[in-house]
């Protein structure tokens, strides 16, 4: 049963909120405005969708001033996830910004800026700040630093830095192991159960991924777990490029490179 009380007429059409006339002469400028803000490639679907909604909510400040703050809080959601898988640690965002920084993944300048974020989100909790606390320029200005952030980041290590040891002797992130460790964690694409490409089904092909490669990390594959591998390759090779929704294509990228980091140490056999 419906409980809600009636709507007494039409909806209203939401009007500008004067507080940022004059940024834009209209609604159509603020596509513009966040136009450059672009979701970077190989993110997953939680990171796409805390970017993406802080993209969104800069464009709809111009009805609602305070949404540009919200926007960059939103944002932080995104950064220190990254930060956090990046680095293996579950570090404050501060501490997060200041290793990456010293890691070389960011620059000085661009920690400084994601620091601005950090101590703006940290002001909103303790009540030192309003929602309204800063205008549309600067929640672009400070979305774009988390936004160049995450492209950085979510770059495949360096040589170097795949190569180097840390301080203490644990072995460097990386490897089959932190792949099938990523993969675990990773959703599948939500609205492709169920469909293929070119006579390749997405859900089987994941499956046959994650069991060979299972099999690699617990006593490695034989002859035909090997020729199997393969043949998934070939398959991910087939379909990959047919993939046009991101996050899958996504998905199945990094599903490609860790069948290949599994497959990486032997030859192709024949059953």
């Amino acid at each position: 049963m419906n409980t809600l009380p009636p709507v007494p007429g039409p909806l209203s059409t939401p009007l500008p909120d004067p507080r940022g006339r004059d940024i834009v002469p209209d609604y159509s400028g603020m596509h513009a405005l966040v136009s450059d803000l672009v979701l970077p490639r190989g993110a997953s679907m939680y990171v796409m969708s805390a970017m993406e909604t802080s993209r969104e909510l800069i464009r709809h400040s111009y009805y609602r001033y305070e949404f540009a703050t919200v926007a960059v809080t939103h944002s932080l959601f995104a950064l220190e996830h990254v930060l956090a898988e990046r680095l293996g640690s579950n570090d404050p965002l501060h501490a997060l910004i200041q290793r990456a920084t010293n890691a070389g993944l960011i620059t000085a300048g661009l920690a400084a800026e994601l620091d601005r974020s950090r101590q703006l989100r940290d002001r909103l909790t303790q009540g030192a700040v309003s929602s309204a606390a800063i205008g549309q320029a600067q929640a672009v200005a400070m979305v774009r630093a988390v936004f160049d952030a995450v492209a950085l980041l979510l770059r495949p290590p360096s040589a170097a830095e795949a190569t180097a040891t840390p301080v203490g002797g644990a072995q460097p992130a990386g490897g089959l192991a932190r792949l099938w460790k990523d993969h675990l964690r990773a959703l599948f694409p939500d609205g492709f159960r169920g469909v293929d490409f070119d006579g390749v089904d997405l859900v089987l092909l994941d499956a046959d991924v994650a069991g060979l490669v299972h099999r690699e990390l617990n006593g490695g594959l034989d002859d035909r777990g090997i020729a199997s591998l393969w043949r998934c390759i070939a398959d991910l090779d087939k379909i990959v490029p047919l993939i046009n929704e991101e996050y899958c294509a996504s998905y199945f990228t990094k599903l490609r490179t860790m069948a290949q980091v599994a497959a990486s140490p032997h030859t192709p056999t024949a059953i």
